[in-house]
């Protein structure tokens, strides 16, 4: 799969872009792990052109995460052109467009999956990116506002004839937000339309190395991507991979592999924010962690886990679930 002249290879697998999650240390994880391509976090055009610093410092990307694109969303067409060319000058493989985010403070400002019930706009923006930057721009969006505007079909010819060179689409609606089973049939019928020429992406409930083969073999997709799925699970992707190479996990992961690369990641969060910060920031996946499901009577175990404040409080906890509590109840499965 090429966008533009960035070859993805065979069936590529990409990271989403998540807020607070696909951090930079997150993204090299990912990368280092499988993943084709990785996305920012979101990153708020006005905030962008207000130079906010918090937001300025997610437009950084680091060699070893190449190819990598930064998402941009916003509701006003102005604003959207400063914020690209912004967005440019960080030299990013892509420019991305947000018109999928539901939630309310996004979507209900008439940003993100806002645009569905805007379709000019979103148009007019898309055009307008696409002549300001030198850049490939691509759109990441949805199948519509709600169950009776599932227009992703046509949106995609009309996103096309503006210039963009892929596009991704969450398999739900925005009235959805991440209830329910994505579409992967509306999805494919995107990908089997004669006059659509680039890349069609798919994204939702892609939790497993079999969901993903399924995305590729059944619905026909040129890539996938992945997110909610890798939030405190980033191994997925050498799993992935693994599969759609061999058609099956020929070298899974350690325990002791996983849990290094969990404490990797909360070492390098403390390192770029603070130490409180730091672990506040890493919660997120500390709570849905892979490692730590099934465990019986784990409970008080997880909440001092995400209670700790301190680095020396969080290895302790970590080292007795890695080499006591998880050992203990292997041993009683086996």
């Amino acid at each position: 799969m090429k966008i533009a002249d960035i070859n993805l290879g065979e069936r590529p697998v990409m990271l989403a872009p998540m807020e607070d999650v696909t951090d930079q240390s997150f993204r090299l994880i990912c990368k280092e792990l499988g993943a084709d391509m990785v996305y920012t976090e979101f990153v708020s055009a006005d905030a962008l052109i207000r130079n906010i610093a918090a937001t300025t410092r997610k437009l950084a990307i680091a060699p070893a995460e190449r190819p990598a694109a930064i998402q941009i969303y916003g509701r006003e067409v102005e604003p959207m052109v400063e914020a690209a060319k912004m967005v440019e000058q960080a030299r990013p493989d892509i420019l991305d467009l947000n018109f999928g985010c539901p939630v309310k403070k996004v979507a209900g400002k008439g940003a993100g999956a806002g645009l569905l019930r805007d379709i000019p706009k979103m148009l007019e923006i898309t055009k307008a990116v696409v002549k300001a930057v030198n850049i490939p721009v691509t759109v990441k969006t949805r199948l519509g506002w709600d169950h009776n505007s599932k227009i992703i079909v046509e949106l995609a010819e009309q996103l096309q004839d503006c210039g963009i060179q892929a596009i991704t689409v969450h398999g739900r609606t925005r009235s959805q937000l991440y209830t329910g089973e994505a579409d992967w049939e509306t999805i494919a019928r995107v990908k089997e339309n004669p006059r659509l020429t680039i890349p069609v992406i798919g994204n939702g409930d892609i939790t497993t190395p079999e969901r993903l083969v399924e995305a590729f073999d059944r619905y026909g997709v040129d890539g996938v991507m992945v997110g909610r799925a890798a939030i405190g699970n980033p191994w997925i992707f050498s799993d992935m991979k693994q599969t759609l190479l061999h058609g099956k996990v020929e070298r899974p992961l350690s325990l002791a592999d996983k849990f290094a690369i969990l404490r990797r990641q909360i070492a390098e969060s403390v390192d770029r924010i603070d130490e409180y910060r730091g672990i506040l920031h890493i919660r997120r996946h500390l709570a849905v962690c892979s490692l730590f499901k099934g465990i019986p009577n784990f409970r008080d175990t997880r909440i001092a886990m995400l209670q700790a404040d301190n680095l020396e409080r969080l290895w302790e906890i970590l080292d007795d679930v890695e080499h006591r509590i998880l050992p203990a109840y292997l041993e009683q499965q086996n």
